[in-house]
């Protein structure tokens, strides 16, 4: 038997969908409320699926596979699951739709100033100079630019791409090679990287950054991107273009961003992340006009554990066929 370990509250539907991948598997589960491993527990487990913490090897002699709950696993770095050779797999691919859609729900407030809508209706407010206040900037022609072609990069450049007729371009660590090897759910995405004008390599972002009118963020937090966004990047922006991140907030230089707003350097920003969260009251970017805040949200699915599940069921059935595993993790790229 395999023994599969889940840390994670699935309901009793989900684990039997865990269960029928094969009877060679002995599934139990456990629910660690602070999501942090205990200290004094072990396991026998070969497979873990976690919610958290993931065991120090010591913990868990037997332990071959840990598949986490999240696409990021930036909160493993440097722990003792990480410098081990135990496998690790990510749920990436799970956020494609909500997160795209997420996106493109910012994208649509800044072109169609709808701060404006709210602004005059609550005010009972007809304006005269209506064509000043409402005209559009209309998506279609423009040019998104998207840093990171990843699954939730890939979702967003097709429904830019066929949805909008936005003009696609992108980075990507490895520019010559489009394919995507991930996880996908069905009718979603670039497998094939169609969607996307352009590809540039990212050292040369910034040269991408000028011609862009939209710009999305969706880079893993790691050592090469931490404050990847920077004055430089900011000020290589068009003065009217807006910056939409969802990836990891660190990935921006806060304060950088902040005087990029002030100073008229881009036209406005969608945040859903931050360096610092629950973001401090005290920070400007409360109360800018050109700023649009979500508490970081855009993650945010009714059907996260289904499509959580389905990824890990898959990966069940490639692991007891000796098959490779999707969304393995690259520990020196660090995601």
């Amino acid at each position: 038997m395999t023994r599969v370990l889940i840390t994670a509250s699935f309901p009793n539907e989900l684990l039997d969908k865990i269960r029928s991948v094969s009877n060679r598997l002995e599934v139990e589960q456990i629910q660690n409320a602070d999501r942090h491993w205990p200290a004094d527990k072990t396991t026998e487990a070969e497979i873990i699926y976690a919610m958290g913490d993931a065991p120090p090897p010591d913990l868990a002699p037997n332990l071959r596979w840990v598949q986490t709950h999240w696409a990021g696993v930036d909160h493993m770095v440097n722990k003792p699951i990480w410098n081990s050779g135990i496998v690790l797999t990510t749920a990436s691919g799970v956020h494609t739709t909500n997160i795209a859609q997420y996106v493109f729900t910012q994208l649509l407030y800044w072109s169609g100033r709808v701060s404006r809508w709210r602004y005059y209706q609550a005010r009972s407010e007809w304006p005269r100079d209506r064509w000043e206040k409402f005209v559009p900037q209309e998506m279609r022609g423009a040019t998104l630019g998207i840093l990171g072609y990843g699954s939730i990069g890939r979702e967003i450049a097709r429904i830019g791409k066929i949805g909008f007729g936005l003009r696609v371009l992108a980075t990507k660590r490895n520019a010559r090679r489009l394919e995507d090897e991930g996880y996908r759910l069905t009718g979603t995405g670039d497998p094939s990287g169609e969607m996307v004008d352009r590809i540039y390599p990212t050292e040369a972002t910034r040269s991408m950054l000028g011609e862009c009118d939209f710009v999305v963020v969706t880079l893993p937090l790691t050592p090469d991107t931490h404050h990847f966004i920077n004055e430089d990047l900011l000020r290589a922006m068009k003065p009217d273009a807006y910056l939409v991140n969802i990836g990891r907030g660190q990935v921006v230089h806060e304060s950088d961003l902040i005087k990029a707003l002030k100073k008229g350097w881009i036209g406005g920003a969608g945040l859903d992340v931050f360096e610092t969260e629950p973001l401090p009251a005290d920070s400007p970017l409360w109360q800018m006009e050109n700023v649009l805040i979500t508490p970081h949200v855009s993650g945010f699915t009714p059907f996260y554990d289904a499509r959580a599940t389905d990824i890990f069921v898959e990966n069940l059935r490639r692991y007891l066929a000796g098959e490779p595993l999707l969304n393995v993790v690259n520990r020196e790229l660090g995601y």
